[in-house]
């Protein structure tokens, strides 16, 4: 009997001994040397990055041709040709003159063609007393106000496509220079586009502005 109980108890010790030990939660604290990330601070840097990352795989003309397209001169800005900005701003300003000058006149015209012919005798346009476009004139007068409604109507729409020429003018402009700066040939050559006065052939003794184009050696 007590030799049976002996090879119990011997048996239970051995299952206990290779019994394994429970597991026990690792508990991690934040120590003094901890950095902790915000995890908005995080997702805001990814969402960047995703907003600016399709500008990072341009080349650099089409970087200068987006900027000059959403701001005109910028892409000349970014070029480092600061010297090209004024002329940009003031072909616009020119152009912008043009244009409410042209079509105040063509709405006056209009307008007084208006009333001219309503047959409504209450009505008096701005003309009705000029010496070649007054009443007294008659249908004579009449054309002449057509005409130059006609005339003022030409001209602005001629303006508004010089304005987009100019527009455009400058968005290539940006992009061929980004290409043409500092264009390497070779190890030893470069292309250079400056500005320049260039004479006119048919009025000697004329300069007018232009670029020059200037392949040299970087050994000089």
């Amino acid at each position: 009997m007590r030799l049976r109980i002996g090879a119990v108890a011997w048996l239970l010790g051995l299952v206990l001994y290779f019994a394994p030990a429970p597991s026990q939660a690792q508990v991690i604290t934040e120590g003094p040397d901890s950095v902790r990330v915000p995890v908005e601070a995080v997702v805001m840097d990814t969402i960047n990055e995703e907003k600016w990352f399709f500008l990072s795989e341009w080349d650099r003309p089409a970087k200068a041709a987006v900027f000059s397209a959403i701001i005109p001169g910028a892409g000349q800005f970014y070029n480092k040709s600061y010297w090209k900005i004024p002329i940009v701003y003031a072909t616009g300003a020119v152009l912008g003159y043009f244009y409410v000058t042209n079509n105040n006149n063509y709405q006056d015209y209009r307008k007084a063609l208006i009333q001219r012919v309503d047959n409504d005798p209450t009505t008096v346009d701005k003309f009705a007393d000029a010496p070649y476009l007054g009443t007294s004139n008659g249908q004579t007068a009449v054309n002449a106000l057509k005409y130059r409604r006609d005339y003022w109507r030409r001209n602005r729409d001629l303006t508004v496509i010089l304005s987009v020429a100019a527009y455009t003018l400058q968005i290539a402009e940006a992009y061929v220079h980004a290409h043409l700066k500092e264009f390497d040939v070779s190890d030893d050559l470069a292309l250079r586009m400056q500005p320049n006065l260039l004479p006119v052939s048919s009025q000697p003794g004329t300069l007018t502005p232009g670029f020059t184009l200037t392949l040299y050696t970087k050994s000089r």
